[in-house]
């Protein structure tokens, strides 16, 4: 069942030229149209420029398309924006000064949370990103890099979206740090039946994570259909290239997590 449509998206941007002074069009996406499942993992890869995070900031309506549509098949009971965009860097999602508790709880109400059910479900809430007690107290610029990111994490899930878009969740990362976030999603995934939308560069990562790939080149899909077919058997020139300059990076254990 679909969730989310993309109907023929293009967006484009003026810039200055400097040499003859005149402003220009750049093309950024170009007739993007794509549907996302109800319930599954969508990995959306491709370089750096390729129109990934554009795209990303579209479907969440931070940005609206130059040309186009988003459609969106959602339950709307709540007052929450039902699609939420967890940034690379979470600076926008936690105030480095307020207690991480305070914002959590805050979330919840939005989301439509009881009062007198609050301590419950922020402590269901901790255990699903694996955060304990302890850290409620905290303030967002006591907490390391990891802690950050699952709090930002926790506050999005909050809200109860349907629709969870992860733009480079795993850049900065080491591999263990790696493997750790990517099993957390996929067991979010499974536990909560949300969708994501995930963005990265990382192949290795999403060859494991995802259950659908979407390949972006130069602001167009080239290729998509499923994790194993994409990545096991390319159809398009240039996924066969990113998987070829793939196995140029720095290799470390392979991940292995159940997908079932």
């Amino acid at each position: 069942m679909r969730i989310l449509a993309l109907k023929n998206i293009s967006y484009k941007v003026t810039v200055s030229n400097s040499l003859t002074g005149k402003n220009e069009y750049k093309q950024i996406l170009n007739n993007i149209s794509y549907e996302f499942k109800k319930g599954i993992i969508t990995g959306i890869a491709g370089e750096s420029g390729s129109g990934k995070t554009t795209l990303a900031k579209i479907i969440c309506g931070l940005l609206q398309p130059s040309e186009g549509m988003v459609e969106v098949y959602l339950n709307k009971k709540s007052s929450a924006n039902l699609v939420q965009l967890l940034f690379q860097f979470n600076s926008e999602i936690l105030n480095p000064y307020r207690h991480a508790g305070s914002m959590i709880s805050e979330a919840l109400l939005i989301g439509g949370c009881e009062k007198q059910h609050l301590t419950d479900e922020i402590n269901k809430l901790l255990a699903s990103v694996g955060l304990d007690e302890s850290f409620l107290s905290r303030r967002g610029y006591e907490l390391s890099g990891g802690e950050h990111q699952r709090a930002a994490l926790a506050r999005l899930l909050a809200v109860k979206p349907q629709i969870l878009v992860l733009d480079e969740p795993f850049s900065a990362q080491d591999p263990d740090s790696q493997k750790k976030f990517a099993q957390l999603f996929r067991n979010i995934n499974r536990g909560s039946g949300i969708t994501m939308i995930c963005i990265s560069h990382n192949l290795q990562i999403l060859r494991e994570l995802v259950d659908e790939v979407m390949i972006m080149y130069q602001g167009s899909i080239v290729e998509q259909g499923s994790s194993e077919k994409i990545f096991n058997t390319p159809g398009h020139p240039y996924t066969s290239y990113l998987l070829k300059a793939e196995s140029y990076d720095l290799k470390y254990d392979e991940l292995h997590f159940n997908k079932s």
